[in-house]
């Protein structure tokens, strides 16, 4: 980010620049499909376009306006395929569940966001058949293309944890998750529910969305519960309710400055920390873990699950796919290493990297500017080194700016700083990374980065 927009002026006006939120929409929460877009639908057509990208979700809509945005393509020259009817700002749904925002304020109707001169198909994509260079809807036509960009994001898949799907759909259960547009809203009102008792936050083995965000709802909750008396930090076993976090990983965080930070604040707020512990079941007011052979079982009072995530079928079982069904691409030029017309970036492709949104405003201008190269008869030349970031809500009012690239190596934007008594550190929370988190990041995202106007660190660049 340029030093024009990380002073503290610079971040107060961005902050007050957000809107406190959007109007409430009538129409109700549906589950979303492989990415969450709606605008003039077209079906029933088989045809080709010079560039089509598969998923209309953050990766899809930053990489299509940024194409866009470079005047070398004429109307209907990139498509973009999606199913879903409405884009969400998924990462937005931690302040959902912490009762901050309200699940529709995050919403649009893909109308809102999506350029006309882009071709929409309103459809699911069945087959991609990289050989042919050609895409298949669920409707059974036929795509072609010169370029694809395969960016649907990934899925999430409920069922993968026995009796997750139906303690989620029960809503006298005290059971919830925030990632979902169906399940959102349930969290916090769970929260505020519970009086007494055991409250358990997991966090899956395997890929998921946003590392972070499994144990910054718990943060929260455990804030709303010390402020409502019913938390103990100093003394957890004094107080009404008990907390655990239930990782598969063996520590708080993947980046070992984080975690280590992250594993004093679990200490100083009498958090239990079980380790190694993978959710497998829900069973009425039982949670069933996996400890390598071992099968652990934890009664709750209120238990938040992160559910299982893996790439969807059409990609898993395509050519472009490596083995663990993610697009196989090169992890600094985001081009396939198998196909030299196809690229991919965000949750389905393989790029080493956590799963955010941050991450794609660094690797969509480097997917777009080596697919201009490409088109131009050059070899990629631009480099993406991995930066991501996962803004952790340690309490109400405080963030810690987690920023990092591959290997698990800080990046930070804000890191040395001068403040009051030495230089700044992001893996101390405050108070302004708060404010990015709950009031610039959702405004920028709406406003700049879907409309390929938003780089991240790099500022306003297209």
């Amino acid at each position: 980010m340029s030093s024009s927009l990380i002073t503290k002026t610079a971040l107060t006006a961005a902050t007050r620049a957000a809107p406190r939120a959007a109007a409430a929409l009538a129409v109700p929460l549906l589950r979303r499909g492989f990415a969450s877009v709606s605008a003039a639908p077209v079906t029933g057509t088989s045809r080709s376009h010079r560039i089509v990208v598969v998923g209309g979700g953050a990766a899809g809509l930053s990489i299509s306006h940024q194409l866009l945005r470079t005047g070398k393509f004429s109307p209907e020259e990139i498509a973009v395929i999606d199913p879903a009817q409405y884009h969400h700002y998924q990462p937005g749904w931690t302040l959902v569940g912490g009762g901050l925002k309200d699940a529709l304020s995050l919403r649009r109707d893909e109308a809102s966001l999506i350029d006309p001169k882009l071709k929409f198909y309103n459809q699911a994509v069945s087959q991609l058949s990289p050989e042919t260079d050609s895409v298949t809807l669920a409707n059974g036509d036929k795509i072609g293309y010169e370029h694809l960009i395969v960016v649907p994001g990934i899925e999430i898949t409920y069922d993968k944890i026995k009796g997750l799907p139906e303690a989620l759909a029960d809503p006298s259960a005290p059971v919830s998750t925030i990632y979902g547009a169906h399940t959102v809203s349930k969290v916090f009102p769970t929260i505020e529910k519970l009086k007494r008792g055991q409250a358990i936050f997991t966090q899956p083995a395997g890929v998921i969305k946003c590392a972070g965000a499994p144990q910054k709802v718990m943060w929260m909750a455990l804030d709303h519960w010390k402020r409502a008396g019913l938390y103990n930090p100093s003394a957890p076993e004094s107080g009404a309710i008990q907390i655990a976090f239930a990782t598969a990983l063996p520590a708080m965080f993947g980046v070992p400055k984080y975690s280590a930070r992250l594993e004093e604040l679990r200490k100083e707020r009498g958090v239990e920390g079980l380790f190694a512990h993978d959710l497998v079941e829900v069973n009425g007011n039982k949670a069933v873990f996996a400890k390598g052979a071992e099968k652990i079982t934890r009664e709750f009072d209120l238990l938040h699950v992160v559910p299982k995530m893996g790439p969807y079928s059409f990609v898993k079982n395509s050519a472009v796919a490596d083995a663990a069904g993610f697009v196989d691409v090169n992890q600094a030029t985001t081009q396939s290493t198998k196909f030299k017309n196809v690229w991919s970036a965000g949750d389905a492709s393989s790029l080493p990297t956590s799963k955010t949104a941050a991450a794609i405003t660094s690797q969509a201008p480097v997917l777009v500017g080596n697919l201009l190269r490409s088109l131009e008869g050059k070899e990629p030349a631009l480099e993406y080194d991995g930066y991501t970031s996962c803004p952790l809500v340690t309490e109400y009012g405080k963030v810690m700016l987690a920023e990092f690239k591959y290997a698990g190596v800080p990046k930070e934007t804000f890191g040395g700083l001068p403040v009051v008594g030495g230089a700044l550190d992001q893996g101390t929370p405050r108070r302004a990374f708060y404010h990015l988190k709950k009031d610039f990041f959702p405004w920028v995202y709406f406003n700049a980065m879907v409309k390929g106007t938003w780089a991240g660190p790099n500022g306003w660049k297209f």
